[in-house]
């Protein structure tokens, strides 16, 4: 069964940025901090990456982000979704107008122009299509930005929650929620690494 699933790193404030994110500084000061997990040595963390890109179907991403992965100092060959384990799957993007060129040509881009339901409904359609392919269960990731995240879970999207808790306090920065909608969680599993805890919700 295809699981709509919204992954994000967080500090323990809040914040899935550091204070002023933008074009050149895209997790904000002092954000970095926020994906150390994501490139530990630790065999707990490089576990959770490699299982998580590979049930990847396909990923959706707000067009901040986007522009971010795609720009001249995003993803590359070493380093890209699922950072070093550079995973490809499907790729829906949540926009008002497409890009008139991407970058990374290699990747399979779909850009939407009527919202997140529509783009999680799109992303879902191409996970089950890989997941027909492959013969295996594949999932629809929600990875951000925040507003993308917030807006699908606002909306009753997403079926589970999975928070990598990195142990900084960044101040200030991009919320992850805040004046939304309430939603019951079930806490599924808790897994404290060097680094993080990895913290997995069903929501209900």
């Amino acid at each position: 069964m295809t699981r709509i699933i919204a992954d994000i790193s967080i500090s323990l404030d809040g914040f899935v940025t550091g204070p002023e994110p933008g074009p050149d500084n895209g997790l904000g000061t002092g954000g970095e901090a926020l994906h150390t997990w994501a490139f530990s040595a630790d065999p707990q963390d490089r576990r959770l990456l490699r299982e998580a890109t590979a049930r990847s179907g396909a990923v959706v991403l707000g067009r901040r982000l986007f522009d971010l992965v795609d720009g001249p100092t995003g993803w590359n060959d070493e380093t890209g979704y699922g950072a070093g384990e550079v995973g490809k799957p499907a790729f829906v993007v949540v926009t008002s107008s497409p890009p008139e060129s991407v970058r990374l040509t290699e990747l399979d881009w779909t850009f939407v122009t009527t919202g997140v339901p529509d783009a999680v409904a799109a992303a879902r359609e191409r996970a089950e299509a890989a997941s027909s392919d492959r013969g295996t269960d594949l999932d629809v990731v929600l990875m951000g930005g925040g507003a993308t995240i917030r807006a699908a879970f606002d909306a009753g999207l997403v079926d589970t929650l999975s928070l990598h808790l990195a142990p900084v306090v960044l101040g200030a920065g991009t919320p992850l929620f805040g004046g939304g909608v309430p939603r019951t969680l079930v806490q599924r599993s808790v897994i404290p690494t060097s680094t993080a805890t990895h913290l997995i919700y069903d929501v209900a």
